[in-house]
């Protein structure tokens, strides 16, 4: 080998092992830049195809869940020095980014070439099918791991069960456990998790029991089960067994799903707990996810002060706790406050879809009318956001409920795509309420062109003829219901008796809007 040929073996190597580096770290502006001073100085050309620089390339795009980049740089491989690892990396990335048919449609051609299937290949071929709920896809699959012999591989079984699970069908999932000759913590994970979905708490409790052995995951689920029951007693047992008989802690994703549950269930005292606990193991250095779900948990739970408290005092926020603060606000009908807040989120993070629908949604509820149209207006020249159909529908909402009926209706007429039962459902309803009957009558006519089979609307054109003094055909709608066997569930109320301890009202201040 010549002197330059070795120079140019050896940055190969110098260049692979930084870009590994950069992959563990999921660092995707470091990998880009070192694949692009690669190519400028002709070390990617000049290096020999088995040299795997570009393969190493591919991995580190997968690795920081870019499968645009991750699909270009595999394309450039030649098939020669492309092996099962490569295949499979690019297949993970895909169905971590949410594009499980993208997936599939590589494992379709990966056998079609003849590349050959390892265990790892086929629980991302599970994880895809579970994300698009497909057990027919999956028991493709099935048929693959039997006939390539890895109906022994823990990791693959392990996979199908979570895809049999995720597609409600827990009595293949029971049938893949009771056939494995070998089980995991996770196969009884797996397990525990579906039998709870589908089974219920008791059964789910029996198979908690029998786990021969349990990890972080197993306790935090059978614990969310309890606290999302209302059964906060058991869950801090379970909790105090975990901790002290176990010696297990919580980590960041376990105290998040702990406090999800209390959000779920209002159940404040148990989220305290958790809070307190996160303090002791954290610190000030808490984490920005545990954070984010302690800011929902409080605010949900009516203790918006609590919530705006900790959201001031973090270090950093992402564009997620922002939003949780957001929406916090606009539950308790602070519409002034999240259009405040709003201007002071631009100077931090760049809001996201989610930002606006809360935001509109805000102010709908609050009144905010011109406001309101100003943040829809300004949605994509200004901030950079494509308005959704939940735009479209907070919008209309916003406007139809100030009595703007007209307005709302060219709106749905400009939308770039076919608007869907919520928002025609939302004008129909402000129609009874405002009394507009040709237009009720002309967004009825859509909404049974749309979805014929959905009877829900004749009550509300029902509604409506009989405001507006038409009884004949508001009996006309109702006999359309009562032959389809729809009948109106009797409402009901219950009277809270006196000297019932409830939660004391909290005193709201307007600190957050200054």
């Amino acid at each position: 080998m010549g002197e330059c040929a070795r120079h140019i073996s050896f940055l190969a190597r110098h260049y692979r092992a930084l870009l590994r580096s950069a992959a563990r770290h999921s660092a995707f502006d470091v990998g880009q830049k070192l694949h692009a001073t690669a190519t400028t100085s002709g070390l990617l050309a000049l290096s020999a195809p088995n040299s795997f620089l570009r393969n190493t390339i591919l991995h580190c795009y997968a690795a920081c869940d870019n499968p645009h980049l991750a699909h270009k740089v595999f394309d450039e491989i030649p098939h020669s020095c492309k092996d099962t690892v490569d295949w499979t990396a690019l297949m993970n990335c895909y169905t971590r980014g949410g594009f499980p048919l993208e997936t599939l449609n590589l494992f379709v051609v990966m056998r079609r070439v003849g590349v050959p299937v390892d265990e790892i290949t086929l629980v991302s071929f599970f994880n895809a099918c579970a994300k698009l709920g497909d057990e027919w896809l999956g028991y493709q699959g099935y048929v693959c791991l039997v006939k390539m012999g890895f109906w022994y591989s823990v990791k693959a079984c392990n996979a199908m069960m979570d895809m049999h699970v995720k597609c409600g069908f827990m009595h293949d999932a029971r049938r893949v456990f009771d056939e494995m000759n070998e089980r995991s913590v996770v196969s009884w994970t797996v397990l525990l998790e579906g039998v709870l979905k589908f089974e219920g708490l008791e059964s789910g409790r029996v198979v908690f029991d029998e786990m021969p052995e349990r990890n972080q995951v197993s306790w935090t689920i059978i614990m969310v089960r309890y606290v999302e029951k209302g059964c906060t007693g058991e869950a801090f047992r379970l909790l105090k067994e975990m901790l002290f008989d176990h010696g297990l802690e919580l980590n960041f994703v376990t105290l998040s799903s702990l406090l999800l549950a209390c959000t779920r269930s209002g159940d404040v005292v148990m989220g305290r707990w958790v809070h307190l606990h996160a303090l002791k193991m954290m610190g000030n250095k808490m984490d920005v996810m545990v954070t984010t779900s302690l800011i929902d948990m409080y605010a949900k739970c009516g203790r918006i002060e609590v919530a705006y408290r900790l959201f001031k005092a973090m270090p950093c926020r992402n564009v997620a706790t922002w939003n949780a603060m957001l929406n916090g606000l606009a539950m308790h009908g602070k519409g002034s406050a999240v259009l405040n807040m709003l201007d002071k989120m631009v100077m931090e993070v760049k809001p996201d879809d989610v930002t606006f629908t809360v935001v509109l949604n805000a102010c709908s509820h609050s009144g905010l009318v011109d406001q309101g149209r100003v943040v829809f207006s300004n949605l994509e020249s200004k901030y950079g956001v494509r308005p959704s159909m939940e735009h479209y529908a907070c919008v209309v909402d916003l406007l139809a409920r100030a009595g703007h009926l007209e307005e709302a209706e060219t709106i749905i007429m400009g939308m770039p795509m076919q608007p869907n039962e919520f928002v025609l459902g939302s004008l129909l309803g402000s129609c009874s309420v405002h009394r507009k009957l040709g237009l009720g009558e002309r967004v009825m006519q859509e909404l049974l062109r749309i979805y014929p089979q959905n009877v829900e609307y004749h009550v509300l054109l029902s509604n409506l003829y009989a405001s507006v003094g038409r009884p004949e055909k508001a009996n006309s709608f109702r006999g359309v219901l009562k032959t389809r066997g729809i009948r109106k569930v009797p409402g009901m109320s219950f009277a809270i008796e006196k000297g019932t301890n409830l939660p004391r009202d909290m005193e709201y201040t307007s600190y957050w809007m200054k």
